[in-house]
């Protein structure tokens, strides 16, 4: 399904793990882009000068937002973290609630005719318990706030998403390759719909243009559900690192939380395990629709394509 003309498209986060697939996916269709990035020089790759420009900035500027946007008929929103630097709260509260608020502004005074926002499942403003969680649902939020009924919008709402060059798959692939013989694993029975990145950036392209989905919240969720014992098994089967996964009570979940939150990164953290608290799957009478079943995609399974793409010189 391609839209009936080329757009021009600004892209907040499109230097990503998501971003750069669906950028891609958006030149294959001939749209032009602007990616705005705090390095540029980090993503130079991307920049060929004509279908897609990078311009460095704050995209929580609106000065600079206005600018790099000047032009632009549709809004692309992929910013997100998963963890913050300190505890505060505060990094969460401008990448997921901060930016969304400038992009309406200045996506309703430029006239844009669509945005399309990454949130995740579970986000809610209230009740979520999670930082994470509270802060995506708060971003949403204040993004249809701003937009008000002057300017469409599509929130997306994906399970976790998985794909070559993730930061889930290959995680648990470098985790189980040093572990020696035994896994201990925090919260295992959280459950999930892998959703793959190839899937989610067509859900994202097929929204430009499609009424359907207008001010409309799009749960995206893979055919299959796994808990996350089965995910880190799947991974030890498909690398050959196999281990004995040792399921982790409440309480050891917390001090692993507690503890590998100080190590450089953040592998785990406590507001991840807050967030692991509730399953990230789609569920009816959420208020969602389903994504995929809507846009006319058939979500392709886990299994095969991480096999595809683990096991070689992308485990990291």
């Amino acid at each position: 399904m391609t839209p009936d003309a080329p757009r021009r498209i600004g892209v907040i986060g499109g230097t990503g793990f998501v971003g750069r697939v669906l950028c891609r996916r958006l030149r294959a269709d001939g749209h032009r882009l602007v990616v705005v990035t705090r390095h540029a020089r980090r993503h130079d790759d991307l920049d060929d000068g004509d279908n897609l420009r990078l311009l460095e900035g704050n995209a929580s500027d609106a000065h600079f937002l206005e600018h790099a946007f000047t032009g632009c008929d549709t809004a692309i929103n992929l910013a997100g973290i998963l963890n913050e630097r300190g505890n505060s709260g505060r990094e969460f509260r401008s990448v997921h609630v901060e930016l969304p608020r400038v992009l309406g502004r200045v996506a309703k005074s430029l006239g844009v005719r669509r945005v399309l926002h990454m949130s995740a499942l579970g986000a809610r403003a209230g009740g979520a318990p999670s930082r994470y969680l509270r802060s995506k649902g708060e971003g949403g939020n204040a993004l249809q706030v701003e937009l008000g009924g002057a300017v469409g919008w599509t929130i997306f709402r994906p399970s976790v998403i998985f794909g070559p060059g993730d930061d889930f798959t290959r995680r648990f692939a470098r985790l189980l390759r040093l572990a020696p013989g035994v896994f201990p694993l925090a919260c295992p029975d959280a459950r999930f719909a892998p959703a793959y990145v190839e899937d989610v950036a067509e859900a994202f392209a097929r929204s430009l243009d499609n009424d359907r989905v207008d001010r409309q919240r799009l749960a995206l969720c893979g055919p299959e559900e796994y808990s996350l014992r089965e995910i880190v098994a799947l991974v030890g089967d498909i690398t050959g690192h196999r281990r004995r996964i040792l399921p982790l009570s409440d309480r050891m979940a917390k001090l692993q939380a507690t503890l590998m939150e100080r190590f450089p990164g953040k592998p785990f953290s406590r507001d991840n395990y807050l967030s692991l608290q509730i399953d990230s799957v789609c569920k009816s009478g959420s208020g969602d629709r389903e994504g995929f079943a809507e846009l006319g995609i058939r979500p392709q399974a886990m299994p095969g394509l991480v096999r595809g793409y683990l096991g070689t010189r992308d485990q990291g």
